[in-house]
């Protein structure tokens, strides 16, 4: 169980919100939660990739070392 303060102007927006589309104020802020743990977990995730690359390659070199051809490189 989480329980949480709210700014009196967010708590009214939410409020508002679930009293014009006949949902739950949980609902809510279960979907804002979890769309933005989501967005925070795919930022983690990419921040602890690049940290634990060894080598930045170009969209050239990347083309290159998987053996395709790069149409914009040839225009």
């Amino acid at each position: 169980m989480l329980v949480l303060r709210l700014p009196p102007d967010v708590e009214q927006r939410l409020s508002d919100l679930a009293q014009k589309t006949g949902r739950t104020k949980t609902y809510y802020a279960r979907k804002a939660i979890v769309e933005a743990l989501e967005d925070m977990e795919d930022v983690f995730l990419a921040a602890e990739r690049l940290r634990a690359t060894k080598k930045v390659y170009t969209v050239d070199e990347a083309f290159e070392a998987l053996g395709l051809t790069n149409v914009d490189s040839h225009a």
